[in-house]
């Protein structure tokens, strides 16, 4: 038939599989780097009371002028520097993407990475180049710099700190990529909150640096919210793509809500680092078990027979991310999200068990 799939539908989005959300009723959730505790009773009050004041009958901000007003000051982002706003980290990637697509456009990646960047480049069709990481997961900048010479990507996503591996690549390495590049080089910045290094401060010294940031990791992932930083004469030309209304008003009101009182986001994220330090060393005391050092909110470990151990934990109702098979420097790897002492607790106790049980 003429107008079945195959004829209508690109052929690489027909090769390409579902971004999967596994299910995770009644699970210990440990799989998505989300922010395990929830915001004070208080504060929990007064965003009921400012919900039943929303005109919900009535679109949206457009341009979200008062939630960037208070994005640029708990951010800290420069003056002269623009806001672009997403329904998550994910559109503002697309929205790179589409206006970049020209005929044979390059974007470019570090392997492994967010898997989003290299969906969205096929969604986009622009050529995906990966540049594999070292064995310990730092930037294999000689590598790095001769592709880059050899594609003249249009724009080069990194992620810092890394997803999956977790670390801070080195910030000259970076410099010289952003030094480097004839196009733009797009800074994500999703586990910000968990590191102690940004570029925000280099916006002002690289025209075509970028930087991207989402409030889903601070304990907002709910309310789908991410932004791109720079100059105008970028978010100009990208502000085009974004489709109107694309923030809901119960996402700008209540973010900006929640903005009023940046110390409780970091008091939570200053617990889960402290939570990270712990869960690092009671990982490394498991006999087989490599825990890889991180400045996210979440660990990276390498394990024999890990795809068998993800599967019991999921018995034990414990849900962490499967990343074994995934990629070659990812064999026998599995992350797990830093939880709530209590959750922390119960996935250690159940990968005692499933190791002990696997004989590892």
């Amino acid at each position: 038939m003429r107008n079945s799939l195959v004829h209508v539908i690109r052929p690489e989005i027909l090769e390409l599989s579902p971004y999967q959300v596994p299910p995770s009723f009644g699970m210990v959730k440990l799989d998505a780097m989300e922010n395990p505790y929830s915001l004070p009773e208080t504060l929990r009050e007064e965003i009921a009371q400012l919900v039943a004041t929303i005109s919900a009958n009535r679109y949206p901000d457009s341009n979200s002028i008062s939630l960037k007003a208070s994005l640029r000051e708990v951010m800290e982002i420069p003056r002269g520097m623009d806001i672009l706003l997403g329904n998550g980290s994910d559109e503002i990637i697309q929205i790179v993407a589409l206006s970049l697509a020209k005929p044979d456009a390059v974007l470019m990646s570090v392997e492994p990475a967010f898997a989003m960047f290299r969906m969205i480049a096929t969604y986009t069709n622009m050529e995906y180049i990966g540049i594999p990481l070292k064995a310990d997961f730092s930037l294999d900048l000689d590598l790095m710099l001769n592709a880059i010479t050899r594609y003249q990507p249009a724009v080069i996503f990194i992620a810092y700190p890394n997803n999956p591996t977790g670390n801070l690549f080195d910030t000259e390495a970076i410099t010289r990529i952003i030094e480097s590049a004839p196009g733009m080089v797009v800074v994500d910045e999703a586990y910000h909150a968990f590191a102690n290094s940004s570029f925000m401060d280099q916006l002002t010294k690289y025209p075509n640096l970028l930087l991207m940031r989402t409030l889903s990791k601070l304990g907002l992932a709910g309310l789908r919210l991410g932004l791109l930083t720079g100059r105008s004469e970028w978010l100009i030309q990208l502000e085009k793509l974004r489709l109107p209304y694309n923030v809901g008003v119960l996402t700008q009101e209540v973010v900006r809500k929640i903005l009023h009182y940046p110390d409780i986001l970091q008091q939570q994220a200053d617990a889960i680092k402290a939570e990270r330090v712990v869960m690092s060393k009671y990982l490394n005391l498991l006999d087989g078990v490599e825990a890889f050092p991180s400045d996210a909110n979440f660990i990276l470990f390498r394990i024999n027979k890990a795809s068998q151990i993800f599967l019991e934990l999921k018995k034990r109702n414990i849900l962490i991310k499967n990343l074994d098979g995934s990629h070659a420097l990812l064999k026998n790897c599995l992350r797990v999200t830093i939880g709530t002492p209590e959750e922390n607790k119960q996935f250690l106790g159940a990968l005692q068990e499933c190791v002990i049980k696997s004989g590892n």
